[in-house]
């Protein structure tokens, strides 16, 4: 099994609950090869592609605000439309709302849908539908309608593993991202913290290597701010230091891993590592933590750190760093606050210890159980599987991962080209001065898919940007990658996913409170005991206990 995790915010079942489980129960419930209406199987020579007749399905998904907001009208869904005959009825939410709606959309069975295309369900919410019947095992339908995926299977069986609940079954279709593998695999760090080389060099300033170095850059950003903008005609106060706490890539926790025994805080949504002795260990009460927490305050009493990080949207953070103010910023990529000219990842920082804790579960790759599920309002189960099994051939899952090609406007992801076999094969085209994110939001539809690390050079090329990422985790991070372990992407039973989900929201507002909060005001020793006294009434014991059943078993096996 891979050591892999992607965690997902928590959404709560508001309406309806005892209405969506009755009535869905009728309409299959958990019974395999059955759908809602009919329930009926199709023969699997019944919905070859593309079909004779054009036939329809219905179904949810979600678009990043800005971008397209009707599926039917990417190119990506076009084509698919054209090459099996298929037409999806879709109903699209913005993803900054996907959180706030998606359990009131699952809970009314009058209205679901076939399927939820990019659902990105943690694994409580696909037990919990499975359990109410709003959701449908998939593992027979692999079995005889999905080949391209059954192929991915074959190819890398732990994914079939991964997707697999203890009882036996496939609750959800996966997405996957194989880029690199083990300490060099790209989802090994996912928040970078970058430094500005131009104001180094043109104030004479080393790159830094400890803590104390870093400081001391803070402040020549901080004091020589007037020559800055002089200099490189900035419009608006010097910022040293900008991040999102809390947020994503845009935390800065990757500056603390140094602190104590160097565990740092990576794994931001439930505060876990792994030591040598395979022991579950909670990030956030070690004393590594307390100093680094402490050491980041003082770099906020010293004006040095940007005073809206805390509140601040992703507009406005990459508004700021794209007017040239930041001298560090934190991101996946530079290139979606700044530029990529000017600017270099910042090499791990040694304070009492020099060590990076990698993500959880980063190892072999990227992946998500619950991208996508199939309901039981589903009338044709074996058809939607089958349209759904198209995002799993190769070329399809490139193109909805990153973006497509021929496309009749600015710039394109993909330029159609040919491997040295003489076979398709999509090439990246440049980016230009373009960002990756707005780029890939413009084009990709994301959803099931599987990119493997066999398919660059044959069916796809490695984009540049992951090409340039691959290359600073290589070189700047995986040496100082001491510890052997990361969690892995376990699948945990629906009493011990449910209990995980409720302790973890209790904990996890009492550390991001405590980040946010002591960062700007300090702490004293009697904050940090009151602190670990309420996160042990949040249950703190019993939720460790639980991750390291997980984990005892997962060595086990």
């Amino acid at each position: 099994m891979s050591k892999l995790f992607r965690g997902y915010k928590i959404t709560a079942l508001s309406l309806a609950i005892m209405m969506m489980t009755t009535t869905l129960a009728g309409c299959g419930g958990n019974n395999s090869l059955q759908g809602g209406g009919a329930g009926t199987e199709v023969p699997v020579e019944e919905v070859t592609l593309p079909l004779a007749e054009t036939a329809t399905i219905s179904g949810l998904t979600k678009f990043p605000a800005g971008s397209e907001s009707e599926p039917n009208n990417r190119t990506i869904f076009k084509r698919l439309e054209e090459e099996t005959n298929v037409h999806v009825e879709w109903r699209s939410i913005q993803s900054d709302q996907w959180g706030d709606t998606i359990s009131l959309e699952m809970s009314n069975a009058s209205t679901l849908p076939d399927f939820v295309f990019d659902a990105g369900f943690a694994d409580t919410d696909l037990l919990r539908y499975a359990r109410q019947g709003a959701i449908i095992p998939l593992e027979d339908y692999i079995d005889k309608y999905m080949p391209n995926l059954k192929k991915v299977f074959e190819e890398v069986p732990e994914y079939k593993t991964l997707c697999t609940d203890t009882d036996g079954h496939i609750w959800a279709l996966p997405w996957i991202e194989q880029l690199g593998s083990d300490k060099t695999a790209i989802q090994t760090v996912s928040s970078m913290s970058f430094i500005n080389t131009d104001w180094l060099n043109f104030l004479n300033l080393e790159m830094p290597t400890t803590v104390d170095e870093f400081h001391d850059v803070l402040v020549a950003f901080r004091d020589n701010a007037a020559a800055l903008q002089k200099e490189f005609n900035i419009s608006g106060s010097i910022i040293p230091m900008s991040f999102i706490m809390n947020d994503g890539s845009q935390d800065p926790m990757i500056l603390i891993n140094g602190f104590g025994e160097g565990y740092g805080d990576t794994d931001r949504g439930r505060h876990i590592a792994v030591t040598d002795d395979r022991e579950v260990i909670f990030t956030a009460t070690q004393e590594g933590f307390k100093d680094g927490i402490a050491w980041m305050h003082e770099l906020y009493a010293e004006n040095l750190i940007d005073p809206e990080a805390f509140t601040q949207d992703w507009s406005t953070y990459v508004a700021k760093g794209k007017s040239g103010r930041y001298g560090v910023c934190f991101s996946w990529d530079v290139a979606n606050i700044a530029t990529l000219d000017g600017w270099e990842p910042l090499p791990v920082l040694t304070a009492d210890t020099r060590n990076l804790t990698p993500e959880n579960d980063s190892y072999t790759s990227g992946f998500d159980r619950g991208r996508c599920v199939v309901t039981a309002a589903a009338e044709n189960p074996a058809l939607v599987c089958s349209w759904l099994d198209q995002m799993y051939e190769p070329i399809q899952s490139a193109q909805n991962n990153w973006g497509t090609y021929g496309e009749d406007d600015e710039f394109d992801i993909f330029e159609m080209g040919k491997n040295e076999n003489g076979e398709d094969m999509l090439k990246h085209a440049p980016l230009g001065d373009a960002s990756p994110v707005e780029v890939r939001e413009a084009e990709s539809v994301n959803g099931p898919l599987a990119v493997l690390d066999s398919y660059y050079g044959k069916y796809v090329t490695l984009p540049d940007d992951a090409a340039y990422r691959l290359k600073w985790i290589e070189e700047l991070y995986t040496p100082d990658m001491n510890r052997e372990y990361v969690y892995p992407k376990v699948f945990m039973n629906s009493e011990d996913s449910t209990t995980i989900s409720n302790l973890t929201a209790d904990i996890s507002k009492c550390v991001n409170n405590a980040k946010s909060d002591w960062v700007m005001n300090g702490f004293s020793d009697a904050d940090w005991e009151q602190y670990k006294k309420d996160l042990e009434g949040y249950g703190l014991s019993e939720y460790l206990s639980i991750f390291q059943k997980y984990l005892d078993a997962y060595f086990e096996s």
